[in-house]
């Protein structure tokens, strides 16, 4: 056999060894897709889950709520997640796993000197029947009202606990995610927006709602009034590799990790039998 033709069939072995057995090619991968809300956390929790498990790659995407509920219906991902509990007519074929409870927290510029609203004038400033900061004990300023785009898990959220039937101003202010909301009004003195609890930081200022200041303890005793659950969605009942993240997502330590990211644990819901 000639050398040459005889080292080409050894070297394409060796390559279809490679190709084989190479990094990656023989790993289980979850989809994970859904409100930014809870993306911040749902990372942590991969990441500190495929340290232990090497051979699992777990992917995250945003999109917000309504994304998440579509494409867990649709079987795009594994898991679909939402900041916003589910209408009826959405939880048609959905496994609902409440991973934590997160506060909806209202935050003006720390320029502000207003320290506390009534879930009442909360309504009237987004509604746009109040428009100057004046009326509620503020600065004589144009009120700059920042919400979240339409499918926002967090401002159905808030639709739901603060509007109710009263709609949003149509010429408020409409950010792509909660972290862009909460940097329009660090830099925007006359602002007002809803952002989640998790990423909250000090360079603006959380208002009382009804006298409560949100925290962890307000929320998980209830008094805060703005409460929205974190949740995951599976199309049917998990199986593989999914099914045992998610156990592990309600074991001490993925609840450890979901209290270090200032969400307030669930209790778990997901028992070996399922």
């Amino acid at each position: 056999m000639d050398i040459k033709w005889k080292g080409g069939i050894i070297l394409i072995f060796v390559i279809l060894i490679y190709l084989l057995l190479r990094p990656g090619v023989h790993y289980e991968r979850i989809e994970i897709a859904g409100s930014t809300s809870v993306q911040p956390v749902a990372e942590k929790l991969a990441a500190e889950y495929m340290k232990k498990h090497p051979d699992v790659k777990i992917n995250i995407q945003g999109g917000g709520s309504g994304m998440g509920i579509r494409t867990a219906q649709q079987g795009v991902v594994d898991i679909g997640t939402s900041s916003k509990s589910l209408k009826p007519e959405e939880k048609d074929g959905l496994r609902e796993y409440v991973i934590g409870k997160d506060g909806i927290v209202i935050a003006v510029n720390k320029e502000n000197p207003i320290n506390d609203l009534t879930k009442e004038q909360l309504r009237d400033i987004f509604s746009g029947k109040i428009r100057n900061w004046k009326e509620v004990g503020g600065p004589d300023a144009e009120i700059h009202v920042i919400v979240r785009e339409e499918g926002s898990g967090t401002r159905s959220s808030f639709q739901s606990l603060v509007m109710k039937d009263t709609k949003i101003r149509k010429d408020a202010i409409v950010q792509g995610s909660t972290e862009s909301v909460k940097q329009a009004v660090k830099q925007d003195p006359y602002a007002i927006g809803f952002v989640s609890m998790s990423h909250m930081s000090d360079d603006v200022k959380a208002l009382k709602i009804d006298g409560v200041q949100p925290s962890e303890k307000t929320v998980a005793d209830g008094s805060y009034p703005l409460v929205v659950p974190f949740i995951f969605l599976t199309k049917g009942e998990p199986t593989g590799v999914v099914k045992d993240f998610i156990k592990w997502v309600f074991s001490p330590e993925g609840q450890n990790i979901i209290r270090s990211e200032r969400i307030v644990p669930a209790i778990a819901n997901v028992s070996d039998d399922d």
